[in-house]
């Protein structure tokens, strides 16, 4: 009995140890990523997993979803695009380009369009500009539904970029985006930063995981 006993109790210590190990497990990690001139920075959730990945001429877009959905059928998304070399068209800005971007939203919904300006912001030394924007019913999709996007653009040495973190939802006369889980998603994303592309260097990319 004793030798049982023992037994019984050193497995119960090992479920303990790994019941602790998985709550001390980190809910997201570093993704770090060449588009284009530089390496895009954030915190990706770590309930989220890349689906879908294209370049086509100057456009880049990179599309994550919650594990187990489809690029076709999401609750959330996270997307990142790169658009190349738009720095240098004159009067370009994060605050216009984030304009541009919630225009193409008030196309799909003229009805229920809302959008939610954070401000300007700096995501290292690149200048950025935050929106929350949003359509109350829009017909893409499976079935009709709402979908409110929080809307990071990034200034680039030469490109510009976006993080997006989208969520859908049942349609109503108004998307959320009022809602105080934009600013949390948000901080979940940092730190964001561009880092340089520097010559040789692959994937971890530690010159850019040492910046933060």
């Amino acid at each position: 009995m004793r030798a049982r006993t023992t037994t019984l109790a050193a497995f119960s210590a090992l479920m303990l140890l790994a019941a602790a190990a998985q709550a001390q497990a980190p809910q997201s990690f570093r993704v770090i990523s060449p588009i284009f001139g530089q390496l895009v920075s954030f915190t990706m959730p770590s309930h989220f997993e890349a689906v879908f990945e294209n370049t086509k001429g100057g456009h880049y877009i990179r599309e994550a979803v919650l594990k187990g959905e489809t690029p076709e059928r999401w609750t959330q998304m996270i997307t990142v695009t790169g658009e190349k070399g738009i720095t240098l068209t004159p009067g370009a800005s994060p605050q216009i380009f984030a304009g541009t971007i919630a225009g193409g939203f008030k196309t799909a919904c003229p009805d229920s369009f809302a959008a939610r300006p954070l401000g300007a912001m700096t995501f290292g030394r690149f200048e950025g500009f935050v929106a929350v924007i949003g359509c109350g019913r829009i017909d893409s999709g499976p079935t009709r539904h709402s979908e409110t996007a929080l809307l990071i653009t990034l200034k680039g040495a030469t490109d510009y970029y976006t993080i997006q973190w989208a969520e859908r939802g049942p349609e109503s006369d108004e998307p959320p985006v009022n809602d105080d889980r934009w600013e949390a998603r948000l901080r979940d994303l940092r730190p964001i930063d561009l880092c340089p592309i520097m010559p040789g260097e692959a994937a971890p990319y530690p010159s850019c995981v040492s910046k933060s």
